[in-house]
């Protein structure tokens, strides 16, 4: 009998983001992620994904794992189309290991037995029929880490942008120059999480380094990509005051207009002693952003108890621009404008139609 991983070697393409390190040994270095595995032929790299087979990169094509339409807010982007429906779609598989990932039947499927998630195959074609039919304004490549799963994704956005849809990934940020090039002509919006500012925590908790994370969030600054920077606020691992400012601080200084959302832990997977985040943990984030000289900066998924911090508002008149109750807007000021603050004419920058 097949296992999972035989049949979703059948569910492959010839991949674009490698280089070959040794055409003799058929030996390749996969772009896709900051983990740059060198793979030698027939042999897998750190997400078991992505594969050399005789010298060619094989990568996941044409299935999803997970598929629903969800709102904008959810993912969380609030500079983008706000109250817009999104067909998000992910792929099985991860670069990362985190303890407490709360998708981690989807993610940790070829390293956790006890994940047991399937696949649906599907084409691009497909999946954009899909969306429109539902109405959706945006696509977008989430669940599992979108990075190990590019070459797909860029088959969908190639198609959604024919759709008039907008293209967004939902991302861990363990990036390289070479996926954020490839990624520019096709994505509209990217998301990324800063899980912590101490890289022994990205090298025990979640398999990796905070400085790749750290560099992505620059690259897709500068790549000119619509940016928003999400930190899970966990009691106990990354909640202190001095860690806090230091990640508002390093998102300042790359720029003051990248939006920051501070939200919510709940115990999960294999991270259960720590207590959910309390309202006045997250506000308590929100206030040292602001204090860093973020402009916008978000309290969510803990819905009407983080105050004003679900709402956009004016960072020169302080003027409520969008009202929000978790993923539901109830007032948007913004709507089909150029983000112009209404009060005071401040441009707000972001997605807005």
């Amino acid at each position: 009998m097949a296992t999972l991983q035989d049949r979703l070697d059948s569910m492959t393409a010839a991949g674009a983001l490698f280089e070959v390190v040794d055409a003799e040994e058929r030996k390749i270095r996969c772009l896709a992620c900051g983990h740059r595995c060198l793979i030698k032929d027939g042999r897998r790299g750190i997400c078991q994904v992505r594969y050399n087979d005789g010298g060619t990169l094989r990568v996941p094509h044409g299935y999803v794992g997970a598929l629903q339409i969800d709102p904008v807010e959810k993912k969380p982007f609030f500079h983008v189309l706000p109250g817009a429906s999104v067909l998000s779609f992910g792929m099985l598989g991860c670069d990362f290991r985190c303890s407490y990932c709360q998708n981690w039947e989807i993610s940790q499927t070829l390293r956790d037995d006890a994940a047991g998630r399937d696949y649906m195959p599907i084409s691009a074609d497909e999946l954009i029929a899909l969306g429109t039919g539902r109405h959706a304004q945006a696509v977008a490549s989430t669940y599992n880490e979108p990075l190990i799963t590019t070459e797909w994704a860029v088959d969908v956005f190639r198609r959604a942008k024919g759709a008039g849809m907008l293209t967004l990934y939902v991302s861990n940020g363990n990036g390289t120059r070479e996926v954020i090039d490839y990624l520019k002509p096709w994505i509209d919006g990217y998301k990324i999480d800063l899980k912590t500012m101490q890289d022994r925590h990205y090298r025990k908790v979640m398999g990796g380094v905070l400085q790749h994370v750290l560099d992505t969030i620059k690259w897709v600054h500068e790549a000119g990509i619509w940016l928003e920077v999400l930190t899970l606020v966990i009691p106990g691992f990354n909640d202190s005051n001095d860690e806090l400012w230091d990640a508002a601080r390093y998102i300042n200084s790359v720029s003051p207009d990248i939006p920051w959302h501070v939200t919510a832990f709940h115990p999960d997977y294999k991270m259960t002693d720590p207590p959910p985040t309390s309202a006045a943990t997250l506000q308590r984030a929100a206030e040292i952003g602001t204090e860093a000289g973020l402009k916008y900066v978000y309290a969510g998924n803990l819905p009407g108890r983080s105050g004003e911090w679900e709402n956009t508002r004016c960072p020169h008149c302080q003027t409520t621009l969008i009202k929000r109750h978790g993923f539901m807007v109830h007032e948007n000021q913004l709507a089909h404008t150029d983000g112009t603050c209404p009060t005071c004419g401040t441009l707000i920058p972001g997605i807005w139609r």
